[in-house]
């Protein structure tokens, strides 16, 4: 009887032995399991916030490189502005000097009233001068536009307009108009200047490289 009694405790023992060793290697995955899961949740959180980050420094980067377009933009537009300012003056000084030259005015002149009497229809027409081109052409008008225009029919206003030179022709009703003074040319020629100053001072990319290196 005792030793039955003896045999029944031994295997009760053992089989408590067996579950707490199977309970320690439960409990020892489990472990493991929640380190790892821990260690992933770590690892994909740190992920997360370097993306985050570097989202970050790559939105600030973009906001840092268009400030500096729109500054570099802001400062090309007032160079361009000051340089056509600067071209429009040297071109007002040339126009000057040319118009105190008689002989080479007068076959410059010669030249802009056969044009602009081209570009209107055979009717009669009106030429606008200067005070100082009307008081040139006023005795020697009749021959100047006939050798001019070939013999149009262009009377000559007595009224002086505002004008470096050049002249402005019209038709009697004033309804056709041919501005070829020289500020008029210097108008229509604006937008083709402007073109030709910004292909100066952007020839490439290299205003690019310029926002770059600054960023």
């Amino acid at each position: 009887m005792n030793e039955q009694v003896s045999e029944l405790e031994t295997a009760i023992l053992e089989r408590a032995q067996r579950l707490a060793n199977e309970y320690r290697e439960r409990a020892k995955r489990s472990r493991d399991n929640i380190l790892r899961e821990a260690h992933e949740k770590l690892r994909i959180k740190e992920e997360r916030e370097v993306l985050l980050a570097k989202a970050r420094a790559e939105r600030a980067y973009r906001r840092k490189v268009q400030a500096n377009e729109l500054k570099f933009q802001k400062e090309m537009d007032h160079l361009r502005w000051n340089l056509v300012e600067e071209v429009l003056l040297q071109l007002a000084d040339r126009m000057q000097a040319l118009s105190d030259d008689q002989e080479r005015y007068l076959a410059v002149l010669s030249t802009l009233l056969a044009e602009a009497a081209a570009a209107l229809p055979e009717q009669p027409l009106v030429a606008e001068l200067n005070t100082r081109d009307l008081q040139r052409l006023k005795p020697l008008w009749e021959q100047f536009c006939a050798n001019a225009t070939d013999g149009r029919e262009i009377r000559l206003s007595h009224t002086p307009i505002e004008t470096l030179g050049g002249v402005l022709l019209r038709s009697e009703d004033n309804r056709l108009r041919m501005n070829n003074t020289f500020e008029g040319r210097q108008e229509r020629l604006s937008p083709q200047l402007n073109q030709i100053i910004l292909q100066r001072l952007l020839p490439d990319r290299r205003a690019q490289n310029v926002i770059k290196s600054e960023a």
